[in-house]
């Protein structure tokens, strides 16, 4: 890679990445809870140009016709469902809820996550270990949301995780991403994806995410709680695509002295 730009890459369209053989172009990925109700899911979800959704498998309807149904407001034939273990506070609920997803829905590309407890929800890394471990043996592509801790982060890699999701700040927070250089270190140090997940609050805070390398963002909160879900998710979608435009690009160095733009000599007098 030279000044940040892959090799054989360019802007035009060809700025794609990987998770598990799967390839995307928006950067984006976006939750479908939250929000007053499915017509503004899928209208918000539309204006974020994301082409995977995460899904609570234990919050949303998916199976029960006679209610209203994701499916019919977000196509899972347009858009990559990523089921999760939102809710999840043992390795035991998280394993048990992501195997009758596959039964469900033959989902194998999944999100794990396991909480703590309130008031912070901050992952629990050592339930974490222990679920991830068992989805994997169970043949799952995981996708773990984890601390923004880097041995932890390389470990759950190692253990064959597709894709590493530190967070920037606790769930549905707002604080937007408070240790940007273990993020940093995070993305500098592993071989598959790295994805900011939760904590997001406005799109300042995914062009970061994107400026910092992260792969892509995950956000649910800041665009459903927003005054205005559907424009969030619009700015959202031009934060993600600057900050990652401004990554290929290099930005300039930090200095602690002024450099003029305009050269001081051979001015006219």
């Amino acid at each position: 890679m030279m000044d940040g730009i892959p090799p054989n890459q360019t802007l035009a369209g060809d700025d794609t990445w990987e998770v598990a053989g799967r390839r995307f172009r928006s950067r984006l990925i976006v939750g479908t809870g939250r929000y007053k109700d499915l017509e503004e899911t899928g209208r918000a979800i539309e204006a974020s140009g994301a082409e995977v959704v995460t899904v609570a498998v234990r919050r949303v309807n998916l199976a029960d016709p006679k209610a209203p149904m994701l499916q019919d407001f977000v196509d899972p034939r347009r858009y990559t469902y990523l089921p999760n273990t939102a809710g999840c506070h043992t390795a035991q609920d998280a394993v048990r809820t992501l195997r009758l997803a596959r039964e469900a829905g033959g989902w194998n590309l999944v999100k794990l996550e396991v909480l703590g407890p309130p008031p912070f929800l901050y992952p629990d890394m050592r339930a974490t270990f222990e679920a991830a471990e068992a989805l994997l043996k169970d043949g799952f592509e995981v996708m773990v949301y984890c601390s923004d801790d880097p041995i932890a982060a390389k470990r759950l890699e190692e253990m064959g995780c597709v894709a590493i999701m530190p967070l920037g700040a606790p769930i549905g927070s707002g604080l937007g991403i408070q240790n940007p250089v273990m993020i940093r270190a995070i993305v500098e140090q592993s071989k598959v994806p790295v994805l900011v997940d939760a904590g997001v609050g406005t799109a300042s805070d995914a062009s970061e995410a994107m400026e910092l390398g992260c792969d892509a963002v995950l956000m649910n909160s800041a665009i459903a709680h927003a005054k205005n879900p559907v424009l969030m998710a619009r700015a959202m979608k031009a934060a993600v695509e600057a900050g990652r435009l401004a990554y290929l690009a290099g930005r300039m160095p930090r200095q602690y002295a002024a450099d003029p733009s305009s050269p001081l000599g051979g001015l006219i007098r």
